[in-house]
């Protein structure tokens, strides 16, 4: 128990200072691809899978682990690769997104690395819009892909989409008075699509930015120009992924809340990883809140709230 505490400590103190750890796998090539270890919960060999029927093409069986039942899906197959063919032959890679637990089945498990968020990097431009990356780095000047796992699990398992009725009767619709934007940075593009249906539904608009270095860049600049509009004007609040290329939702917090330009801004952590790191990391960084991916109402609660907070104080 002393390990896995020490483990977990370690972590987070990684996740604290723009460094993260990437599981490093492989899925019917030479190709390396990579996961936040964060989201790793252990890796096995493929256990027996009981099929099911007329489940998703690319869920491969459910297997018993520990007590529970998982769903075990074949990563390659989801992004368009070949998949595998026996898959007893193969490992499980046990993830926790979105608070739910599946089983993705890949070639071969390589190494983990201990890595700069600075030193992963959006995909390359020009590679349209189809694809499954959300970033790429090197490693060992080997290329590393990592996969947009939000977006196979939008496939696969699907998303509600809609907010409930008593939150859109509180909503901006139908207010004569322009509202601030909100600013929302994500890197993988099913999340800024799920935050904006969320928002266009409040009759809430935002601007979309795909890190956390851009939404500081935009932020700064915002800032610098505020001769007719004050930054409180623009912008009532921000959402904010964790996991990002180039700078992670923690650093951004933390270089925000230095800023006196913007460290009053209220930020919301909205995050696919687990709970048990986060609340911890929330008060060091100095963010408002944070809440799970991806569950609508809560969202728009968490952004109603806001706005009419926002409301009351604002000086008319």
């Amino acid at each position: 128990m002393s390990g896995v505490l020490a483990s977990v400590d370690m972590r987070t103190q990684l996740a604290g200072h723009n460094r993260l750890e990437l599981l490093l796998f492989r899925l019917d090539g030479n190709q390396l691809f990579g996961i936040n270890v964060f989201k790793v919960q252990e890796v096995i060999q493929c256990p027996q899978l009981t099929q099911i029927p007329d489940s998703h093409r690319v869920v491969r069986g459910v297997a018993n682990m520990r007590g529970r039942t998982v769903t075990v899906m074949d990563l390659g197959m989801a992004i368009g690769r070949e998949g595998v063919k026996n898959p007893r032959e193969h490992y499980v890679v046990v993830t926790e997104y979105n608070q739910h637990v599946q089983g993705f089945l890949v070639g071969g498990v390589d190494r983990i690395v201990n890595m700069n968020w600075g030193e992963i990097l959006p995909p390359p431009k020009g590679i349209g819009n189809d694809n499954y990356l959300t970033a790429v780095t090197r490693v060992d000047g080997e290329l590393v892909e990592i996969i947009d796992v939000e977006k196979v699990l939008a496939e696969v398992i699907g998303w509600a989409g809609d907010v409930s009725p008593e939150f859109v009767d509180q909503s901006a619709r139908g207010n004569d008075e322009r509202l601030p934007v909100v600013l929302v940075a994500d890197d993988s593009t099913v999340a800024r699509n799920q935050i904006k249906r969320t928002l266009e539904q409040l009759g809430v608009e935002c601007v979309l930015v795909k890190d956390g270095k851009e939404a500081l860049n935009m932020l700064k600049s915002w800032a610098d120009n505020e001769e007719t509009i004050t930054l409180d004007e623009k912008l009532f609040m921000v959402i904010s992924d964790i996991e990002m290329p180039e700078m992670d939702g923690y650093t951004f917090t933390t270089e925000v809340r230095k800023d006196p330009r913007l460290c009053d801004l209220h930020i919301l952590l909205h995050t696919s990883l687990s709970g048990v790191f986060n609340n911890a990391m929330v008060q060091k960084v100095g963010a408002n809140d944070f809440i799970a991916k991806f569950q609508p109402d809560v969202l728009a609660g968490a952004v109603l709230k806001r706005l009419k907070f926002w409301q009351d104080t604002r000086v008319v």
